[in-house]
């Protein structure tokens, strides 16, 4: 033994082995910085690991066989040696190193639209077929869990998980998905693996929140979802005073975890804090909490309540800002909430988001919002759109506005590329998936892809009811209107508003059922007239003429009479609401006041004339006023475009619409019952 330790002595062997352990440690940072920077795959990143580990073993034995003075007398040839198989070992561990497998997502059905973009932001990858690859740093964010003693502080757990998938949204190298997709699923479910497969992600993270008074207690866990391994975990205890920037902190952390990295611009963007006022933060909290949980105008309406609370406690929030412009636009369309949501007010919210924080994603869709659903400067939002989504590509919302206001510009090639880039990006997104079918394949009569869209809707979200009566519509459109009241059995009755309102009171109407609508309209009877919603307005001329139509014309020129008031109330301001403008020219119809009625009507087209919807319906509405006044010549010359056009009529709406029954017997409207429907091909070219 003492032998053989002097000839290690001798040979420098000692010496030899720390100079090269200190190198290697130094070159190691080094490549360990780079490949982070540049996103290096960690295989290669162990290959140089282990190889460096080999020539370890390669520079002591050179160093053994070169005697007395070891690592003095090594030459340059050597060390070449030695380079050279550091180089051959880490490339040959980078090729045949074995890589985790990859994981598949079961999906279900297919979708033959086409759209002008493939791979996996434009084609869809509906439920039921199988999907490419799952990226290694895609995550869900499941819904926190309340664990507060008070159940109305749920607001603060919800809050907190939409604020921490927001911000992770925001980090390029990550595929985040929106809540929507994940809102239905339990907070801690046993069956990750396959949660994790439905949506199509790799990591799962989970959390919950308890809050006391003023102090809030946080745990937020990242788990690979097929091995069930725990990546990260951590609790925070903080107080309102100091809870803000939490969701930047779990943000950076999970991205460490999965190894993303972000850039300047982001680690900036994720760290902000928006408020530091906890009235203000709060309030924001319980504006998302109640955005993302009721889906109704009542839910917008507090929503933008605790908005507005936000900016009147901390008038610096850009954040609260925008989301209260947002929300507000989307009311003013649908003239609900008008004492508030009014122009100026949209108008104000996106302006101080943007003053605030121009270059913010948020304050660019506020903006948008403004644009779209106020000023109807549909060019102009739609780059405001594509602005925010150069910044969050993967954003499922940012996406469905900009597939929306393509819509309203009859871009329907590329209305029909953004909805597939957003349901390619979220097969479970419902929503998002629903909305594309009803606003686009249905408007463009493409029948058979709007069922089998909103069938896979079915089959993610068997009691969706907006699939339901969207399926409804399809139904009527085709004259098949048993079929349209067995898809309405499953939809409650007391659903006032939107698709399931318009499908309801539309099928009441092509059934001549005026005692039907009375019953399903009363609320809105009973209602002020400043309270009355677009639902309602449009569903009240509907009532009024099913009235007249059953034989009671005094409660029908009441009706008409009551609505006609309202118009000169309101003067033009109803031009810009969804339909119910296009529409409204009927109530002079309806009272026999034929100048008005046809003059509203012109002034609608003209209004709409650059919105591919609305323009359809004002359309029609003219056809139906010329009907009603019986000038069949001019009436019936207007149908055909109304059969070929998107928004417009089918030859069996034609044939059980009421509307229509002045000219019913013109042998030209008869031959114009009896056409096939001809779906609306996208011209190319």
């Amino acid at each position: 033994m003492n032998d053989l330790l002097q000839r290690l002595r001798e040979r420098k062997l000692v010496q030899w082995a720390l100079a090269y352990l200190a190198g290697a440690w130094a070159l190691l940072q080094v490549i360990g910085l780079v490949g982070q920077q540049f996103d290096w795959p960690s295989a290669m990143l162990r290959g140089i690991t282990v190889a460096a580990g080999v020539g370890f073993f390669v520079v002591l034995v050179l160093a053994w066989y070169h005697g007395e003075r070891g690592a003095q007398r090594v030459t340059g040839t050597e060390l070449l040696i030695v380079a050279l198989l550091l180089v051959i070992g880490g490339g040959l561990l980078w090729r045949f190193a074995p890589r985790a497998p990859e994981t598949e997502t079961a999906q279900t059905g297919t979708d033959s639209s086409s759209g002008n973009r493939s791979a996996a932001r434009s084609v869809a990858r509906p439920p039921e077929k199988e999907s490419d690859a799952v990226s290694d740093k895609s995550i869900a964010v499941l819904p926190f869990a309340n664990l507060s003693d008070e159940k109305a502080n749920a607001f603060f757990a919800d809050g907190m998980q939409d604020e921490i998938l927001t911000k992770l949204s925001k980090i390029a190298a990550l595929q985040v998905v929106s809540r929507t997709s994940t809102r239905h699923y339990a907070s801690a479910p046993d069956n990750l693996p396959e949660i994790a497969r439905q949506l199509g992600v790799a990591n799962i993270l989970e959390g919950s929140v308890q809050k006391a008074g003023n102090a809030v207690h946080i745990n937020v866990q990242l788990i690979q979802a097929a091995s069930d391994k725990h990546l990260w975990a951590e609790s925070y205890n903080r107080t309102l005073d100091d809870v803000f920037g939490v969701e930047g902190e779990v943000a950076q952390a999970v991205a460490e975890a999965l190894k993303a990295t972000l850039t300047g611009a982001e680690r900036q963007v994720v760290t902000a804090k928006g408020t530091e006022n906890p009235k203000a933060y709060e309030a924001y909290l319980r504006g998302r909490a109640a955005d993302n949980a009721q889906y109704t105008y009542a839910g917008a309406a507090i929503a933008v309540d605790n908005y507005l609370l936000a900016v009147r406690e901390d008038p610096q929030y850009a954040l609260a800002w925008a989301a209260a412009a947002v929300a507000m636009s989307n009311m003013y369309l649908n003239n609900y909430d008008t004492a508030r949501s009014t122009a100026d007010a949209v108008r104000h919210a996106a302006d101080m988001a943007t003053k605030l924080q121009p270059q913010l994603a948020e304050s660019l869709v506020a903006r948008g919002a403004y644009l779209y659903r106020v000023e109807r400067n549909f060019p102009a939002a739609r780059e405001i759109y594509l602005q925010a989504l150069a910044q969050q590509p993967d954003n499922i919302d940012f996406l469905s506005e900009l597939f929306f206001v393509e819509r309203r510009m009859g871009l329907w090639d590329k209305s029909i590329a953004h909805y597939r880039e957003a349901i390619a990006l979220e097969p479970h997104n419902v929503s998002t998936r629903v909305q594309g079918a009803c606003e686009i394949f249905l408007r463009l009569r493409r029948f058979d892809e709007t069922r089998e869209l909103l069938e896979q809707a079915l089959k993610i979200a068997p009691d969706d009811t907006t699939s339901r009566a969207c399926l409804a519509q399809v139904e009527m459109q085709l004259g098949r209107l048993d079929a349209a009241a067995t898809w309405l059995e499953r939809v409650p009755a007391d659903l006032r508003e939107n698709y399931e309102a318009q499908a309801r009171m539309q099928l009441l109407a092509l059934r001549r059922d005026a005692a039907g609508l009375a019953a399903f309209l009363e609320p809105a009877q009973q209602r002020a007239d400043a309270q009355l919603n677009s639902d309602d307005i449009a569903g009240l001329i509907l009532f009024a003429f099913a009235q007249r139509d059953a034989g009671h014309g005094e409660l029908a020129r009441k009706t008409f009479q009551r609505l006609a008031a309202l118009l000169a109330a309101v003067g033009d301001a109803l031009d810009h609401v969804s339909t119910t403008g296009a529409t409204s020219p009927l109530v002079y119809a309806g009272l026999g006041d034929w100048p008005k009625a046809l003059s509203a009507a012109r002034h609608q087209i003209d209004v709409h004339r650059n919105d591919a919807n609305e323009s359809a319906d004002a359309k029609i509405t003219l056809a139906k006023i010329l009907a009603q006044k019986g000038d069949r010549d001019a009436a019936i010359a207007m149908l055909p475009e109304l059969i070929e056009i998107p928004s417009g009529v089918t030859p069996a709406l034609l044939a059980l619409d009421p509307m229509w029954d002045p000219i019913r017997d013109d042998p030209r409207f008869v031959a114009l019952t009896k056409q096939p429907v001809t779906e609306y091909r996208v011209p190319h070219g």
